[in-house]
């Protein structure tokens, strides 16, 4: 069995190369509506959290998998990650274990990801702007994401404080062609992509100052209790989503507002509908601001880990020509 630690994760597949990958399993007919409930074991310090999954990479191969994670929400104080994690991907048929891969890397990895295998659809084609909440890993590789699809100019850092907005933006690295500030919540009236990447309880922006044009991109939790946007984002948004099932089950953002009777869930788009139509259909045309809402599924790591699994089989280490705009 190969272990295949963090750096051989993002050596294997490029950024540009995980948003097809993602992007091909769903036009292949990938049912996202068919995975497992993510299981969630509270512990004396945080939880377990359990995420299988069985299908094909986009190259036709069967696999199964589970996602092993921890969430120690003291962790960072003992300067320690949040979250933890491993990834046990297996032979379809046999079952077999082939691959142990790190579980950090991978998730970091597909969430940005699927973020962009979404705003490929939904964001206007010269999308410049990026508002970013947060700094973390998941902020990291949105940029990465995001660069990969999408002309990126200038990217404001949104943080708690105005302080901790210029130590974040410290903490990204100088980039030719992209302009990286610190900035307010309200930077988003200006914005072309905002993406929330934060493990916030209450909404980061009035959602009253998006531009129609804007593309929110909510990620940064899996808890009907936590929340990143607010109501009128969600009322007032086209709203995509990786599966209905998931997001009534674990998308606070939205079940927060469809609880109160103003949200119907048939109106949530599954992504797997949007991408199997052209980037020109109703979703990307509607002259109103786009929310995609992630809770991150089995099935992204399960694709990703069989697409990492067999790039690192053939001695891969990236696509030929191949790189992050």
């Amino acid at each position: 069995m190969k272990i295949i630690d963090a750096a051989s994760v993002a050596a294997a597949l490029p950024m540009r190369a995980a948003i097809r990958a993602l992007q091909q399993a769903l036009r292949d007919g990938l049912d996202p509506e068919a995975d497992p409930p993510r299981a969630v074991v509270p512990v004396d310090h945080g939880q377990l959290l359990l995420m299988p999954a069985e299908g094909r990479s986009p190259r036709g191969r069967a696999y199964a998998g589970v996602k092993m994670a921890t969430v120690a929400p003291d962790n960072p104080a003992r300067g320690l990650p949040r979250i933890q994690g491993q990834y046990l991907l297996l032979d379809a048929e046999t079952l077999t274990p082939l691959a142990l891969l790190d579980g950090v890397a991978l998730t970091n990895l597909r969430t940005a990801a699927v973020s962009a295998a979404a705003a490929d659809l939904l964001a206007p084609p010269d999308a410049s702007r990026l508002v970013l909440f947060g700094g973390g890993p998941q902020a990291h590789s949105h940029l990465a994401a995001l660069r990969a699809i999408r002309p990126l100019t200038e990217v404001t850092v949104v943080g708690r404080t105005p302080e901790r907005a210029r130590q974040l933006v410290e903490g990204f690295p100088e980039t030719a062609g992209v302009r990286v500030v610190a900035g307010e919540p309200d930077a988003v009236a200006d914005a072309d992509l905002i993406a929330c990447c934060t493990t916030a309880r209450t909404p980061l922006f009035d959602g009253t100052l998006l531009p129609p044009h804007a593309t929110v991109l909510a990620v940064g939790s899996h808890e009907p209790g936590a929340r990143e946007v607010d109501d009128h984002t969600v009322r007032h948004a086209t709203v995509v989503v990786e599966s209905r099932a998931a997001a009534t089950r674990e998308a606070g953002d939205l079940i927060q507002v469809i609880d109160r009777g103003l949200l119907d869930p048939a109106q949530l788009l599954p992504l797997a509908d949007l991408i199997r139509t052209t980037p020109g259909g109703p979703a990307a045309a509607s002259g109103r601001p786009r929310l995609f809402k992630s809770v991150g599924m089995a099935w992204e790591d399960l694709v990703i880990a069989g697409t990492v699994h067999e790039a690192h089989e053939a001695g891969l280490s990236g696509e030929s020509g191949e790189g992050d705009r």
